[in-house]
């Protein structure tokens, strides 16, 4: 493919096998382009820096917990993001809900599987009664024989992201944007919602405290890898910021 990362050549062999990690992704090759030419990045840094381990993925780790380190989040902080999030932090909370679950199949690519769902979110938006009827016709999920209705879901019952979803709609709210999952594409809608009780600040003070960690930590991340990119030799392909899929 012609590329490479301060003048070592890339394999196409390395890009072909790093793709099967991003088959989820809107362009998979991309995607596994990025990847491969970030972790080269990496390992030359290490190498530079004299950073040992006992493999490639040792040797970034070791380069990450050396070069990128936050503060941890004080009282305040964490105080701040309690008030802020108050919904987040409530327990026995119930949402009705219902969804239209388009499921990736090698039948139904993404790209395909996405127009179609975003013509039938579309649809919703302007005809919302028919909920229930496209539904049937179109979901992958066996709710789909019922309307699409999920029940009432308490938090952590589905994956996080559906869960994060879920609980800031309104009672009614259809959601304005495609949901995507491991389990394939999604149109959420809130119904009926039965409130829970507040969870006091101390019980998830350091459930908080570790998320604002892992966020500072993510933005300088991204912050050093930024760098990184800019003060290496990349040809052949041009990274967009500094993409940090490698770290989950």
């Amino acid at each position: 493919m012609g590329i490479a990362v301060n003048g070592v050549d890339i394999n196409d062999s390395a890009i072909e096998a790093e793709i099967a990690h991003h088959l989820q992704a809107k362009n998979p090759l991309r995607e596994a382009v990025h990847e491969v030419v970030l972790r080269r990045v990496l390992l030359d840094e290490a190498a530079r820096l004299g950073v040992a381990g006992d493999s490639d993925d040792d040797r970034i780790e070791a380069l990450f917990a050396r070069e990128v380190t936050v503060p941890e989040a004080d009282e305040d902080a964490c105080l701040r993001y309690y008030l802020s999030q108050a919904d987040r932090f409530r327990s026995g909370d119930l949402v009705e809900a219902r969804h239209i679950l388009f499921q990736v199949t090698p039948a139904a690519p993404l790209d395909l599987l996405r127009q179609t769902a975003e013509a039938i979110l579309a649809e919703l938006q302007a005809q919302p009664e028919r909920f229930a009827e496209l539904a049937g016709q179109y979901s992958n999920c066996p709710s789909g024989a019922v309307g699409g209705s999920l029940g009432q879901l308490a938090r952590g019952q589905c994956v996080p992201e559906f869960d994060d979803l879920l609980f800031r709609l309104q009672p009614g709210e259809l959601s304005g944007r495609l949901l995507e999952t491991r389990f394939g594409l999604h149109i959420v809608q809130a119904q009926r919602r039965v409130g829970g009780e507040v969870i006091p600040f101390a019980t998830v003070r350091a459930q908080i405290a570790d998320e604002l960690q892992r966020q500072s930590w993510q933005r300088a991340l991204h912050q050093y890898l930024h760098i990184l990119v800019g003060r290496a030799e990349i040809e052949g392909v041009e990274l967009e910021g500094a993409q940090t899929p490698l770290v989950q």
